[in-house]
């Protein structure tokens, strides 16, 4: 077996500031401060050696049961042990904060509940007797540096660890007797049935000093996440638990000072065990950004989608974190310049560098920070963003003032500009760019709604030139994007499939019961997939700079689920849908990719877009689902 637990089972803890990943042996095997794109602090997940933070039974390492506790972000795990039965509970604190001057970074009003900067762990016996052990081997810089130990006060429950040079120092609390070997601190001790004990971790001041004060932060942090799952709106529906536990996760990537939602938590889960297809998604992509307001307001959660959209339009703005205009040709007018990836803090480089000292997982290097893709050209950033504004406002949003409405109109005028232009696509390979279909298909949107938000504007002028532009746009595409089979070909220069192609009826360029659509999303149901799953595109087909397999992308075989809904396919578009709900990890939890012949979650973990994709999907099915029903009564 590897020594790598699998990257499905991992549990995924955030307060809305932080996160970090807890295998099944109760080891914290990620945690970067003091951002969650900063280096980490724990790393064991992309090497063995990077540090960790175990807390648990001595003797045993494999867990009788975890789960979240229901609504929430607190992970609850089971012990059964050779002596007895234990719980434990960890959490990143978020509770009621007395806010008095404004918080460091913030450019967002935090929410009367906010992120303390705070690990907690509770150990509970319910049976029997349990040694429990903690662990912690904090080694900064991504496992490069190590830190010093010292004792807080004149006992042994509080120490705090200096790093060599900056920030963070660590504190630990703990009910433990807490002792040092070098890098590592260290605790135990022996729990008799309803027997408790804690240790915290810390590193913007507070933490709980004992036991009670401990659970008061758990009982808050419950609190907290079951008032703001409240406010959604969920069916009742048997996959009601799916959308809640996406809609959870969705909430733990946001970065809550400035609204920012990471596409996933970490960097360089391989695509492939052992290959080189390894990225760093703790990054805000533009391509997201329709998928993640449609699927927010979809589900009622209105505040997190102005706060998303107003962290997009401040980024693309050149605000804070921003770098002024761009010299790619994506540039709006009064400053607006548009890039595919933005820091969670709006910053624009992201120029990417290798850590050649961590093994990786599974063999998997290299390890990357940052992301070469940054730069790129992608023509399709430019109809995401303007679906997300139409998307936006058609939500009663207020009207969006002129100077931004002037920077969004340079956008609709850069993709008529750069129609023609060959792109990396959606995909962001790395080989030579083509003229791909998808792409196309949105530069179209950007057009296609611009024009609508013209004529609301009363911009008539526009209106009138941009719609003639989009129907020129529509016309090229069908001429040169449809194969002598009567389906949308993957680039102008070949007749291959491409997962992109299901955007076609998602976004609205060709209706559902189009020929041309209909023979696109059978054909790929059919020919590019692996066990029913899909595959962005055939790697043997397609130069994308990289040798090697990848696995099924699991956004495009929710994707698929929507559009064979779309089509009338509601059947196989049920049953490919309960497939990939059995795929889910244990903690109903998505990475990007699924390897069909085993179900192996591969790539960045826990996935936004996989996530947005499932919200999207699930909700069409239950709705298709309701007006059947409506329909036979």
């Amino acid at each position: 077996m590897s020594a790598f637990p699998p990257i499905a089972d991992y549990g995924f803890l955030s307060d809305c500031e932080n996160s970090c990943l807890v295998a099944p042996d109760g080891s914290v095997e990620w945690l970067c401060l003091p951002r969650p794109d900063s280096p980490s602090v724990f790393g064991a997940l992309l090497d063995r050696t990077a540090g960790e933070f175990r807390f648990g039974p001595t003797s045993t390492l494999v867990p009788h049961q975890r789960r979240y506790l229901p609504g929430t972000m607190v992970l609850e795990t089971t012990w059964h042990t050779p002596t007895g039965w234990l719980v434990v509970h960890d959490f990143l604190v978020v509770r009621a904060v007395e806010i008095n001057e404004r918080r460091p970074g913030y450019r967002r009003a935090p929410a009367d509940a906010a992120a303390t900067g705070t690990l907690v762990r509770t150990a509970t016996c319910i049976g029997g007797k349990v040694e429990v052990v903690a662990n912690c081997l904090p080694l900064f810089e991504y496992g490069a540096k190590t830190g010093a130990w010292s004792y807080d006060h004149d006992d042994y429950r509080s120490m705090t660890v200096l790093p060599p040079s900056g920030d963070p120092s660590l504190k630990i609390e703990s009910g433990l007797r807490l002792g040092q070997v070098g890098a590592r601190c260290y605790g135990r001790t022996t729990l008799g049935e309803g027997e408790s004990t804690f240790i915290t971790l810390s590193w913007n001041g507070h933490a709980p000093a004992d036991q009670a004060a401990a659970v008061n932060d758990m009982q808050a942090t419950v609190g907290f996440w079951r008032d703001w799952l409240g406010n959604g709106k969920f069916p009742d529906h048997p996959w009601r638990s799916y959308l809640e536990r996406s809609a959870l996760t969705l909430k733990g990537l946001s970065y809550a000072p400035t609204g920012a939602i990471m596409a996933a938590s970490t960097t360089s889960l391989p695509e492939t065990p052992g290959g080189a297809r390894n990225w760093d998604y703790r990054y805000t992509w533009i391509r997201d950004s329709a998928f993640m307001l449609r699927s927010l307001y979809r589900l009622g959660f209105d505040w997190e989608a102005l706060e998303y959209f107003a962290f997009v339009l401040e980024a693309v703005a050149g605000g804070p974190g921003g770098g002024g205009q761009g010299s790619d040709g994506k540039g709006g007018s009064g400053g607006f310049s548009l890039q595919i990836m933005y820091g969670i803090g709006g910053e624009r480089d992201l120029t990417e560098h290798t850590l050649d000292h961590l093994s990786g997982y599974r063999g998997s290097k290299p390890v990357r920070v940052g992301n070469g893709a940054w730069d790129q050209h992608q023509n399709d950033v430019w109809g995401m963003l303007l679906d997300a504004v139409d998307t936006h406002l058609r939500r009663g949003a207020a009207t969006i003032a002129s100077g931004t409405w002037e920077g969004l109109a340079g956008f609709v005028e850069a993709a008529i500009e750069h129609q023609d232009d060959p792109d990396q696509g959606i995909w962001e390979i790395r080989g030579n760019p083509q003229q791909f279909t998808a792409s196309k298909v949105l530069c179209w949107v950007a057009v296609d709604r611009g024009t609508d938000l013209a004529a609301e504007r009363g911009d008539e002028e526009r209106a009138a030139r941009w719609r003639k532009a989009a129907e020129a746009m529509k016309a090229d595409i069908l001429d040169k994007g449809v194969d002598e089979r009567n389906r949308f070909r993957q680039h102008y220069a070949n007749d291959e499939l491409d997962a992109s192609l299901l955007l076609i009826p998602i976004l609205g360029f060709l209706p559902p019961d189009d020929e041309r659509v209909r023979a696109t999303v059978l054909a790929i149901a059919d020919e590019l997939t692996e066990d029913d799953l899909v595959l962005r595109y055939k790697v043997d087909t397609t130069d994308t700079g990289f040798a090697g397999k990848e696995g099924t992308f699991t956004i495009c075989s929710f994707w698929l689920v929507t559009a064979l809904a779309m089509i009338g396919e509601t059947d196989r578009a049920m049953a490919l849908c309960k497939k990939l709900l059995s795929f889910a990890g244990p903690l109903q939890l998505y990475a990007e990719e699924i390897e069909a012949s085993t179900g192996e979650h591969l790539g960045n973990f826990p996935q936004a877009f996989t996530h947005l994709a499932l919200i999207d999907a699930l909700s069409r099915l239950i709705e298709a689902e309701a007006e059947a029903e409506a329909a036979s009564s």
